[in-house]
């Protein structure tokens, strides 16, 4: 009788789901694990050539429970399903974010409790529309190969950098079109707000000015009667940073923005006017460009000018 064990079957392999996971799938939950969760239709215009290959590769990651999800009640299209972090995506991912209502709460016990968090957040359908902007960016960076989002960080991961300086962004980016490279704070303004409370946030973003970069903050609105309104209000504001509107529905990548100091013509988010800020300690979030500028020491590349 031969002493040699039987191999081991496929199922029995604790590691064959994770080392199924492409290189798109690891990015995937990088994002689900810091921005709580993407739509299938942001999911598909964001990493896929079609939606029938978003949903096939989504199925998938369900099924091996890489992802969780459950349906958008608000979507009108039935397969349109909200996607969060499964249990195998929340074990690659320990650092994800896990509470977008109290980001101080303890750790969730398993990824349906987070996903309950989740689904169960204030926080749902402006999450949603935050990364609805940025997935925008990513697929018009798809059908232009000089074009590329650097950065893309959360409310939570933009507070922790900048919070110092009392800012609490919706998010921040840094987008590159050829040789220019443009960061920016993200304001996804729902015209539920106070202008007067919009504009009081002002003074954070000036504080960020004093000891790291200038970029400039993005005011993205739901109607031209609330840019109109915020225009105005900000007609003559004499700031650090620069300040730009647009109104979604539209390609955030285009020229959509009116900056509030030259409001005569819309420019491309690309061609705003952005500083990254000094090489110090002050500013350790400096985003550097290793195509375009030198190390620190040297005397950097001037990037798009105030």
């Amino acid at each position: 009788m031969s002493s040699r064990l039987p191999p081991r079957s496929p199922s029995s392999d604790p590691y064959l789901h994770t080392r199924r996971l492409t290189s798109r799938d690891r990015l995937l939950l990088s994002w689900l694990a810091e921005h709580y969760l993407l739509s299938t239709r942001q999911v598909a215009k964001a990493l896929f050539p079609s939606g029938r290959s978003a949903r096939l590769r989504l199925t998938l990651l369900h099924r091996i429970e890489a992802v969780d999800r459950f349906v958008d009640e608000a979507a009108a299209d039935s397969t349109q399903y909200l996607y969060a972090l499964g249990p195998l995506g929340l074990r690659l991912n320990r650092d994800a974010y896990h509470d977008p209502d109290n980001p101080a709460a303890k750790p969730p016990r398993s990824n349906r409790d987070r996903a309950d968090r989740i689904v169960g957040s204030r926080k749902l359908r402006h999450l949603l529309g935050v990364n609805d902007f940025f997935t925008d960016l990513l697929a018009h960076a798809r059908t232009d190969s000089r074009a590329r989002l650097e950065r893309w960080w959360s409310e939570q991961h933009a507070t922790d950098a900048y919070g110092g300086a009392g800012v609490q962004p919706d998010g921040h980016g840094v987008w590159t079109v050829g040789d220019a490279t443009v960061g920016f704070f993200l304001e996804h303004d729902n015209g539920t707000e106070p202008l007067g409370r919009v504009l009081a946030k002002l003074r954070a973003y000036e504080r960020v000015t004093e000891f790291g970069p200038r970029y400039p903050v993005l005011f993205w609105v739901p109607s031209r009667g609330r840019e109109r309104n915020l225009l105005d209000a900000l007609a003559g504001t004499s700031a650090a940073m620069p300040m730009a509107t647009a109104v979604r529905g539209t390609n955030p990548a285009g020229p959509v923005w009116t900056l509030t100091s030259d409001p005569d013509r819309r420019r491309h988010l690309h061609e705003l006017p952005s500083d990254h800020g000094p090489y110090a300690a002050t500013n350790p979030n400096r985003f550097v460009r290793r195509d375009l500028e030198p190390e620190p020491g040297t005397e950097p590349i001037t990037q798009t000018p105030l």
